[in-house]
């Protein structure tokens, strides 16, 4: 380093070349027909929502339940001083009651009057998508079957893997959703 570049410089040509180096990188972050957003698991299918539809990813809080509400609504958590109601995402869409297990993760979704929590059975972190692993209406349907038809806009298939596109927007602004009292 000679005595004119400022470290500054030296970082800035280091990430430079270092990128460089990463097959595909540069491409993909400008790809047109690039999708990309958060990954997760109910129940059997594989879902990704929109970075912006997810305001917090935690792990399960200690939860209160809730008398007089529906089987769904688990409770409510204390999350650094806010109460934020638990959903248990898969209980809403299947009618079927999450097992509890350590890779168990709550997503923060922020909804008018409020955050709510929804919990997922698995995190797989950000996914991208491309065009060509869209799914076209005949093999989107196993994943948006039954309740899931209302959330789930599009789906890619990656791998042996298919993939639901679900709108938590759409989902906290569900009325029977917004409605957790029996």
């Amino acid at each position: 380093m000679d005595l004119a570049t400022s470290p500054f410089d030296v970082l800035a040509d280091y990430e430079r070349r270092s990128l460089a180096h990463v097959p595909g990188l540069p491409e993909q972050l400008d790809a047109p027909g690039l999708w990309r957003g958060v990954g997760y698991r109910v129940g059997s299918r594989r879902l990704a929502s929109e970075f912006g539809e997810v305001r917090e990813i935690l792990t399960v809080p200690q939860i209160t339940p809730v008398p007089g509400t529906q089987p769904w609504m688990l409770g409510v958590a204390n999350v650094r001083g806010q109460l934020l109601p638990i959903v248990d995402m898969k209980q809403f869409l299947e009618g079927e009651r999450t097992v509890l297990h350590e890779s168990l993760r709550v997503l923060l979704v922020r909804q008018p009057g409020g955050d709510v929590a929804v919990l997922v059975d698995e995190l797989f972190g950000q996914r991208s998508f491309v065009e060509e692993q869209k799914l076209d209406d005949e093999a989107l349907q196993p994943l948006a079957q039954g309740r899931y038809a209302h959330f789930v806009e599009r789906g890619y298939r990656v791998g042996g893997h298919l993939w639901g596109i679900f709108s938590l927007d759409r989902l906290a602004r569900t009325p029977e959703f917004r409605q957790a009292a029996v």
